[in-house]
């Protein structure tokens, strides 16, 4: 296994550590690992018809590999730690054996000396802290995997100038910049990998994933970037008392040092202290609900990251507001899949499978050739049961259903050409938080509750689109109908000239899958028949029984190896 290649890329330099390559081959060797035993468990005991040990083994397994990337991603730190943070939050799709596991990476990295931070901020600021701080708390109020955080007290002439004393230092931690490139080339290798994997490539194009995660890592450690995106986020929601954002100090900031202003206050979480507060939970998890919608659906620029420890509640006179911090992960979702998710919000809050199966092949979700009848029969009779309840509603349900439900629903979603489309893995982690928030704020919130009045707003204002829409449709028709006419002839010409091909390509593929099946049997009973003969001949004529023998490996070969490529 060759590592100098995907390492030389980074800073254009093909000087790399020795520790360097070392980090690179840990991750190889425990990515490979669990790969191994995956794909054993997986896919080659079901083919001999063991499925059932996978299954019976699934839990104990993921509890297991949980376990171990949790120990692994603490010690190489890094974008491991990133990796961890981003599967606890899968809850969609992973079991609660990894998610529980893994959701307190981020409260368990360790932090960097105090010196070490100071000296790095000193070197990047061309100034030393005294001169710009007049109070620094050597103790993080905050450790991540890719910087840190401490309270600091502005000096008098920046503290008049910024319009605040109280700010936030936030600095790189020291060499995380060759510990995010090594990282990168192993999760790309990694990606190569999985991309080969007809289980998981017909789902997910895996080194694009691995891509936007590797794009969205850079942006997080360029803290330029970072303040830019808190600009650009305050200027979405200016209207908009109930939403605030901390005051970038720029004179005092860089790509690897930022100084912004210290806007601690309530963690939206602390369910006892918004109480004594005078705050209502739930209705936090509204408002905090309706913006993340705005972001998504509305502005199409979204925290990306919108975890506990991102978002405060800070009381006002009278009233209150949301505050969000770490502008280093951000999504943006393009305006054609912007106006797919409105047309899956609008389907879900009206309970309408069809459309909900509609709007999954205009996300990209579900492949336009996905035969689609049972899957918006199961969403159908998934909103006829479910829909609507709260999360503490579905505890009540008896888990006999949930059972019985699942094994019929996942019998369909196997059969169907999922996959997850590019630039949709934020999407996924946002949404993911935003319910995992609204649930720890109230129990019995249902997330229906800010979804459906949403959704109303949403149709309210596609109607006022609706004049233009049909207008340009009708044109889009008209046009095609004129060239209709042209079209037909082309196209009898072609049959005249016996120049037509007509092309199915399910049918196509299905005959391929025929005459693959067809070769495999023909070189079976050849390479059977080549072995009787010489067992039969061989006590008579050793020579040509041995050589017929020989033979017959060369078609067991070939099924063999055509076995293992399927």
């Amino acid at each position: 296994m060759s590592v100098e290649r995907p390492l030389e890329s980074r800073s254009g330099s093909a000087a790399v550590s020795e520790i360097d390559r070392a980090r690179y081959r840990r991750i190889l060797r425990f990515a490979s690992r669990h790969l191994v035993v995956a794909w054993w468990f997986e896919l080659v005991l079901p083919r001999f018809g063991l499925g059932f040990i996978a299954e019976r083994t699934r839990s104990r397994r993921m509890q297991r590999f949980a376990r171990s990337f949790h120990g692994f991603a603490i010690e190489l730190r890094g974008l491991m730690i990133k990796v961890g943070q981003f599967m606890s939050s899968r809850l969609d799709v992973l079991p609660p054996e990894v998610t529980a596991e893994l959701e307190g990476l981020q409260d368990e990295v360790p932090a960097e000396s105090f010196a070490d931070i100071t000296r790095l901020a000193e070197h990047e600021l061309g100034v030393s802290l005294g001169s710009v701080f007049t109070e620094i708390d050597p103790a993080p109020v905050a450790a991540a995997s890719l910087g840190q955080a401490h309270r600091a007290v502005l000096s008098g002439a920046l503290a008049a100038d910024a319009g605040f004393e109280r700010a936030v230092l936030k600095v790189q931690r020291p060499g995380i910049d060759g510990v995010v490139a090594v990282d990168l080339a192993a999760l790309r290798r990694v990606g190569r990998w999985l991309s080969h994997v007809r289980l998981v490539s017909r789902r997910v194009d895996m080194p694009a994933l691995v891509e936007e995660f590797a794009a969205t890592s850079l942006e997080e450690i360029d803290y330029v970037h970072e303040a830019a995106n808190a600009e650009r986020f305050r200027e979405y929601f200016a209207d908009d008392p109930g939403v605030g954002v901390p005051e970038i100090v720029w004179e005092r900031s860089s790509t690897r040092v930022l100084t912004l202003e210290d806007v601690t206050a309530i963690k939206i979480t602390d369910v006892d202290a918004l109480r004594a507060a005078g705050i209502d939970p739930h209705e936090v998890a509204l408002r905090f609900a309706r913006v993340m919608f705005d972001q998504l659906f509305t502005h199409g620029f979204f925290h990306a990251d919108p975890h506990p420890g991102n978002v405060f509640v800070t009381p006002t006179d009278g009233d209150w507001r949301l505050t969000f911090i770490d502008f280093g992960m951000m999504g943006e979702v393009p305006s054609g899949t912007r106006s797919a998710l409105r047309s899956l919000l609008v389907a879900a809050a009206s309970r309408d499978g069809r459309g909900l199966v509609n709007a999954m092949q205009e996300v990209g979700v579900l492949l336009p050739s996905a035969d689609t009848a049972e899957l918006e029969r199961a969403m159908t009779q998934l909103f006829a049961r479910f829909g609507g309840m709260g999360f503490a509603e579905l505890r009540d349900v008896d888990p006999r259903e949930f059972r019985d439900f699942g094994r019929q629903f996942s019998d369909v979603i196997r059969t169907l050409p999922f996959q997850l489309p590019e630039n949709f893995l934020l999407i996924v982690r946002a949404i993911s938080l935003t319910s995992g928030v609204c649930s720890a704020l109230d129990p019995r919130f249902n997330l229906w509750d800010a979804v459906e009045p949403y959704a109303q707003q949403l149709i309210r204002e596609e109607r006022g689109n609706l004049v233009r829409d049909f207008a340009g449709r009708a044109l889009r028709t008209m046009q095609a109908a004129a060239r209709a006419p042209g079209r037909l002839d082309a196209i009898l010409s072609r049959i005249d000239d016996d120049d037509l091909e007509v092309r199915l390509p399910r049918l196509e593929r299905r005959l391929q899958r025929l005459e693959t099946a067809q070769r495999r049997i023909i070189a079976a009973v050849t390479g059977t028949g080549l072995l009787i003969a010489g067992a039969v001949v061989v006590s008579a004529v050793p020579v040509l029984g041995t050589v017929l023998m020989i033979a017959a490996a060369v078609p067991f070969i070939a099924v063999l190896v055509g076995f293992l490529r399927r």
